[in-house]
């Protein structure tokens, strides 16, 4: 039985915020101004794993950065939509692409401007350490922090809710 309280078996789609979600909150920066940003591995095997597993996943992040393009392109990840000022206007997009229900689609957030696409997604999903007015709105607050494997336990989740999770020799592999 999962521990979270909605129907993962009809989740088909699931939307990744980066920072405070994929990385943590708090963000080095580089001599060059630029954001370093740290990556969890685990979450990267769950992603990697979900993309193989036909899941569609998208990052829809306010962030323009190589790097975040780079991490997640080569875990399979196609819809990666960067310098995102309006993302429920891109989540819409990306959900019709691919003719989803909004009730299949799940959205990570940690911040103010993931409120509208958390509230149109069926299933919304904040870290542990997300502000409290996104707090107040998830359906499911993750036990971890941004960063430290928000990812893998959502997607573990999903994927056993499935009965996908460590079924088949895709599981067993990069």
């Amino acid at each position: 039985m999962s521990k979270i309280a909605y129907n993962l078996s009809i989740i088909k789609g699931i939307v990744f915020d980066v920072d405070g979600v994929l990385s943590p909150s708090t963000i080095p920066l580089g001599t060059d101004g630029v954001p370093v940003r740290m990556v969890n591995i685990k979450d990267g095997y769950a992603l990697q794993l979900a993309v193989k597993l036909n899941y569609r996943i998208a990052i829809i992040t306010g962030a323009v950065s190589d790097a975040v393009y780079k991490r997640f392109s080569a875990l399979g990840i196609q819809d990666i939509y960067m310098g995102a000022s309006n993302k429920i206007e891109l989540l819409k997009e990306w959900h019709a692409k691919y003719s989803l229900q909004s009730q299949e689609i799940a959205y990570v957030g940690d911040d103010i401007p993931d409120i509208p696409p958390m509230r149109y997604a069926g299933l919304s999903v904040a870290p542990n350490d997300a502000c409290t007015d996104v707090l107040n709105i998830s359906r499911y607050i993750s036990p971890v922090n941004g960063g430290y494997g928000v990812a893998r336990d959502l997607l573990e989740e999903i994927l056993r809710a499935n009965g996908q999770w460590l079924s088949d020799t895709k599981a067993f592999g990069w």
